[in-house]
């Protein structure tokens, strides 16, 4: 399973299109809505997020609410392609018109890919790299695992993120009753926190960090509930399921680090400290007395719940601008402004909920016989019987 985005931050729209679906899973465009909706929400966006309403137009794969098998074609409409028409339209500008129409960008941002991504294609204007490298393109990486919970979903298996660290305020509540009561108390959070006293705190950091026109990073956890144990590979290092998820995460922008589990307080403790003990009962099969390790050994599922984290980094657009240097002119100027957030932390969260959603999907994808549905629920279930009764 596999899927390719593109599209321009300010151009007519977004497109993503899905290969190795199975045939005969419902797919309608309110499944990925809601999850388009959950991606623009979150304390500390920016004006953007008042522009665009993002809405899935599913182009092909699906017939009557079911896919095909075939490819699946995914749209989003930029609604603010209308003020960009000329700026970022595909045909030739006229002779007469001026610079305003071309909005050249010389001025590299510190923390974008602004002017590697100018020295690595030879754009002299900078806007051709930083209208793809916008995180404007996680909306339809949003979509894709959309469809990927969906898919996993029919299979019994939950995917659900949280917020746990952002500018320094960490949440200090982590444990939950179920993967549904996290989503309960997280979705009416403004920062997606499950520790309410840490929330007004970090809502106070968002503020002070816009009032001073910075930007403020965090971390954020992702949990996936569910997985058959034995998913992934410890034959080939390319084949690891925690590497996929660890490359997944990383895949967002302005993240700059992932960790499964304790992840690195492992570093910091003995092995009879970090290593899950094993059990075993009639009922569940093998469990493990502890999930020090994230759900994750060898490279592969043991079936208890994924538990991975990643830190983003704090947005790299200032209002208040770093020092950078002019390409043409080579004089150091205050770097270019783009419109954007003093925190997208709690969006982010959601984001990565959807790339790691992706990865288990495409796993299972991958691991078992899947070209119809029904025959991949009865697959999976008899995974899950196999690995109790091994």
């Amino acid at each position: 399973m596999r899927y390719l985005t593109a599209g321009e931050s300010h151009g007519p729209q977004l497109t993503t299109i899905i290969e190795g679906l199975p045939a005969g899973m419902p797919l309608l465009a309110e499944d990925i809505n809601e999850q388009l909706a959950r991606r623009q929400k979150g304390y500390g966006r920016g004006r953007r997020m008042q522009i665009e309403k993002d809405t899935v137009h599913i182009a092909s794969g699906v017939r009557h609410g079911l896919t095909l098998g075939s490819p699946v074609a995914l749209v989003v409409e930029n609604d603010d392609w209308k003020h960009w028409t000329k700026i970022m339209g595909q045909e030739p500008p006229e002779l007469n018109e001026g610079e305003e129409v071309k909005r050249k960008i010389t001025r590299p941002r510190p923390g974008h890919a602004d002017l590697n991504g100018g020295i690595k294609y030879g754009h002299r204007d900078l806007r051709n790299v930083l209208e793809r490298s916008s995180a404007r393109e996680t909306t339809v990486r949003v979509a894709a695992g959309a469809v990927a919970k969906k898919l996993l979903s029919l299979l019994g298996i939950e995917v659900a993120s949280h917020v746990i660290e952002i500018g320094g305020i960490k949440s200090e509540v982590r444990n939950y009753e179920s993967i549904n009561s996290l989503k309960n108390i997280t979705e009416n959070s403004p920062v997606r926190c499950l520790d309410l006293e840490a929330e007004k705190a970090m809502m106070k950091a968002i503020d002070e960090a816009k009032e001073n026109g910075d930007s403020i990073g965090g971390v954020v956890e992702v949990i996936v509930e569910g997985m058959p144990a034995g998913v992934g590979s410890y034959v080939h290092f390319d084949r690891k399921l925690d590497a996929k998820l660890a490359a997944a995460i990383v895949s967002i922008n302005a993240f700059k680090g992932v960790e499964f589990g304790i992840g690195f307080e492992a570093a910091r403790k003995p092995g009879s400290e970090v290593h899950d003990e094993i059990i075993w009962d009639e009922t569940n099969g093998y469990t493990r007395k502890t999930n020090r390790l994230g759900g994750l050994e060898g490279g592969m599922t043991t079936g208890m719940p994924i538990v991975v984290r990643g830190v983003m980094k704090p947005i790299p657009t200032l209002y208040k601008p770093l020092q950078s240097v002019d390409i043409d002119s080579k004089e150091p100027f205050s770097a270019s402004i783009e419109r954007s957030d003093s925190c997208a932390v709690p969006a982010a969260a959601v984001v990565a909920e959807h790339v790691i959603a992706w990865e288990i999907a495409s796993a299972i994808v991958d691991q078992f016989y899947s070209d119809r549905l029904d025959t991949l629920i009865r697959t999976i279930e008899q995974q899950r019987t196999y690995a109790r009764e091994f």
